[in-house]
């Protein structure tokens, strides 16, 4: 309770700057300091994210949105983390000589791979999950190649010399000790996959929060393209909040990072 307490105020200063930004939000436009055409107040697209909830839209374009999304990071995951644990721990030479190919693969925005993606996969879901999966899967790949490589060898040989098999060693030392960093990768992964999701839904898309953003804009529906932007952050940040609430559940022979703040 009195780390909660101590923590108020610099709580209340956080809240603060996005009140006032908020703020800014709704009276600049209504001011015409800023164009309302271009930059609605904020209570206009509040009423937009109301009025899409209320017929249900919303719900079916943010269904159809997490789907995706979820399937293409569950795929990154599935991939990335495995072979992060074999280029990282059975194949180090591998890795190091994979890694500028991998670093220039992680550098190519998905968004530029536009065409390709359309030429092998078409415009069906497909292509719509593998541009996630390429936005994803790097970050997770990087991390898992890191957290295996930072494991101290002193507890692999401490390991060993009680007589531990490999698959021991690796569900008792390797993997607790790579998992808060494969997290990470996950998160960040998470994070690129709602960044990318405007960009994916755009090849040939009927429904999803990327595909309200574009068709909003193609139309000049301002409101409505803040309103699904808005829920594409909000959804970004509860999966990020949720997967920080599976690493504090599942790791914790490890002291998360602001957890005591």
């Amino acid at each position: 309770m009195k780390k909660c307490l101590a923590g108020f105020p610099n709580r209340l200063i956080d809240l603060s700057g996005l009140g006032a930004f908020f703020l800014a939000w709704e009276v600049l436009p209504r001011m015409g300091v800023v164009d309302g055409q271009f930059i609605p107040p904020l209570s206009k697209v509040l009423g937009e994210i109301w009025q899409l909830g209320a017929d249900g839209a919303l719900f079916i374009h943010m269904a159809a949105s997490l789907q995706r999304t979820i399937i293409g990071l569950v795929g990154a995951v599935f991939l990335a983390v495995p072979a992060g644990f074999l280029l990282g721990g059975v194949f180090p030479a591998l890795s190091r000589q994979l890694r500028p190919l991998f670093r220039v693969c992680g550098q190519i925005n998905a968004f530029a791979l536009f065409p390709v993606f359309i030429l092998f996969f078409g415009i069906g879901e497909f292509a719509k999950v593998a541009i996630i999966f390429w936005s994803t899967v790097w970050p997770v790949l990087f991390t898992t190649i890191i957290g295996v490589r930072e494991i101290d060898p002193l507890y692999i040989k401490s390991a060993r010399s009680f007589g531990a098999d490999k698959l021991t060693i690796f569900r008792k030392v390797v993997l607790p000790g790579a998992a808060p960093v494969i997290f990470t990768g996950i998160r960040t992964g998470a994070t690129h996959a709602f960044l990318m999701l405007i960009a994916a839904e755009m090849i040939g898309a009927k429904a999803g929060l990327g595909w309200l953003v574009h068709n909003s804009e193609m139309n000049a529906l301002m409101p409505r393209l803040f309103a699904a932007m808005i829920t594409i952050a909000l959804l970004g940040m509860s999966m990020n909040y949720l997967l920080f609430m599976l690493e504090e559940t599942f790791v914790t022979w490890k002291q998360m990072p602001g957890k005591d703040d």
